[in-house]
């Protein structure tokens, strides 16, 4: 069916497509009568307000924007970004918001496009993920004035507000439990070594094994992709002196590590302790199941979509440091042999 348009509201009306422009956007220039009129034949054809059309004319869109620079394939199985999408679009939702999510290939062109939304009101603000140090994108945005909420921090937000956890604490808690279980070879396998959260992970670790005296203990970095942690995990393992515990930056490596320590026939926590961030449904399907550091990631995105709309309102929005996340114990770790 042909969409309606102003247009023809105002031929049954009987009146002008401005009178109806008027009634409809509730600015003066018609009568009471004609309004309720012309509102009651819109609401009888369906009429909905175009939204590329309301954009132009620099009404609201009802829209933000969330460009990634992550590979396709990889939002596709890591659950991070599945629980922090679901949060955002829970509580945009709830507003009559949209979400309009884009996949890029790197800082450049997420700016570009954040260029183009903000210059065709596409968008009525943006979420910016996976925080950079000395990020390009803080400053780019500032001069922009487009209404922006960093998923990431604490540093390096310059004066956009963010919405942020602490890594480094959980970190060091999680080092710290292996070794009580009497680790003294422990590994890391980080992210992607340009990101903030990578970075404060892997100090918290250097610093913490420095101070429990664990000289054996490395980090290795790589892309959260299960491939990556299958490989790292083969190069661990093959060494002469093997660590006995891996700590990995996400679920979905940490699966992977698990599958190749099956296949080199160790046995998992006996030969070596494995540790996953980001708890999910994933950490407790697998044999053993995952100790993992997890947090509730929905709700970490509601809030930044909630701080969002405020700045979009013109509200004063500062930083909120969410809750750290907190580390269960399950068949995956245990005092080494």
């Amino acid at each position: 069916m042909k969409r309606p348009t102003i247009a023809d509201i105002a031929r049954r009306a009987g009146v002008s497509k401005g009178a109806v422009s008027y009634a409809l956007n509730g600015r003066p220039g018609v009568s009471a009568g004609t309004r309720q009129r012309i509102l009651a034949i819109a609401e009888e054809v369906g009429w909905q307000p175009n939204s590329a059309a309301r954009a132009l004319s620099g009404s609201m869109s009802n829209v933000v924007g969330l460009a990634l620079c992550r590979p396709a394939r990889v939002l596709g199985i890591e659950p991070f970004f599945m629980e922090l999408i679901s949060g955002l679009e829970a509580e945009l939702s709830a507003r009559d918001y949209g979400l309009t999510l884009q996949v890029v290939a790197d800082a450049d062109a997420e700016l570009a496009v954040h260029r183009r939304w903000w210059a065709e009101r596409r968008v009525d603000g943006v979420l910016v993920c996976d925080l950079r140090v000395d990020d390009p994108r803080v400053p780019a945005l500032e001069e922009l004035g487009l209404p922006a909420v960093v998923i990431g921090g604490p540093a390096h937000t310059g004066g956009l507000p963010s919405v942020w956890h602490d890594d480094a604490q959980p970190l060091a808690e999680t080092v710290e439990y292996l070794a009580a279980l009497g680790h003294r070879r422990i590994a890391h396998v980080a992210g992607l070594p340009e990101l903030l959260h990578t970075r404060v992970r892997t100090e918290a670790f250097h610093d913490v094994t420095t101070r429990l005296a664990l000289p054996e203990a490395v980090t290795v970095s790589s892309d959260y992709t299960g491939e990556a942690g299958a490989r790292i995990t083969r190069r661990l393992l093959s060494s002469p002196r093997r660590p006995t515990a891996v700590i990995y930056d996400n679920d979905v490596m940490a699966i992977a590590g698990l599958g190749v320590a099956q296949e080199l026939r160790l046995d998992v926590p006996g030969d070596l302790s494995i540790v996953a961030w980001d708890d999910s449904p994933l950490c407790q399907l697998t044999h053993p199941a995952l100790t993992a550091l997890g947090r509730d990631i929905p709700a970490y995105g509601a809030i930044a979509a909630k701080r969002l709309l405020a700045a979009i309102a013109g509200e004063d929005v500062g930083d909120h440091r969410d809750v750290p996340a907190q580390l269960t114990t399950r068949g995956s770790t245990g005092a080494p042999r």
